[in-house]
């Protein structure tokens, strides 16, 4: 858990989960930071939990939770909450991103926690969710691991392409009619676009340090 109690002095120390989640964002700082300001954003607009997630091998990790401010929430997904890839909004626009192979690659990997801890959603559904999402350019989870809980995300692509992370809004079903999914979708896919232009300047700017380090000045010693 993010945090554990020691069964003899009855103190709280940090969890494994939270040692997992601070690793992560010190990795991924780079994406939490250029994101916070997109987060911020789409909670504000709809007043409805936004998150961003990543990848950690064959599973997503909720790195960041932003809450809205409508007063009834799903609390289904939380920071540091870690998910197989293909579960919830997030997670799926990242495992559609990726090409066949690795997505069942990834999959088969999953497959035992899938029948243990997800059987409410076997392998053929999302593989059937993976070709919805490619074709709508957008995830959707109807309600799918927590029945009144519902989420849309989009895919960020660093500037080769890959995916790197994930945008996703999360409300309770009646807050996620038709017409409002693509409300939604409409919003984060122009923060996405925001921060893969941001994702981009920042590598256009690392490989030009790389190319052309800054030189310190030489200077000569006089002799006295």
């Amino acid at each position: 858990g993010m945090i554990e109690q020691d069964e003899m002095t009855r103190r709280y120390y940090l969890g494994e989960e939270a040692y997992v989640l601070g690793s992560l964002a010190s990795r991924r700082f780079g994406l939490l930071q250029v994101s916070m300001e997109s987060l911020l954003r789409l909670s504000k607009k709809t007043e409805d939990a936004s998150f961003l997630s990543v990848r950690r091998d064959t599973y997503s990790v909720c790195l960041y939770r932003e809450e809205g401010t409508y007063p009834v929430r799903t609390h289904a997904l939380q920071a540091g909450f870690e998910h197989p890839l293909g579960v919830g909004a997030g997670s799926l626009a990242m495992l559609a991103a990726l090409p066949d192979e690795e997505v069942e690659a990834v999959l088969a990997a999953n497959d035992a926690v899938l029948k243990s801890d997800y059987p409410m959603l076997p392998v053929e559904q999302i593989r059937r969710d993976v070709e919805t999402t490619r074709a709508n350019g957008y995830s959707l989870n109807p309600g799918r691991i927590v029945a009144n809980s519902w989420g849309v995300g989009v895919v960020l692509r660093s500037a080769d392409a890959r995916p790197v992370g994930a945008l996703s809004i999360a409300a309770i079903d009646s807050r996620m009619q038709p017409a409002r999914q693509v409300e939604l979708v409409g919003y984060l896919m122009h923060e996405a676009t925001r921060v893969e232009e941001r994702l981009a300047q920042m590598f256009a700017s690392r490989a030009h340090i790389r190319e052309h380090p800054i030189l310190k000045p030489r200077t000569r010693r006089l002799s006295q």
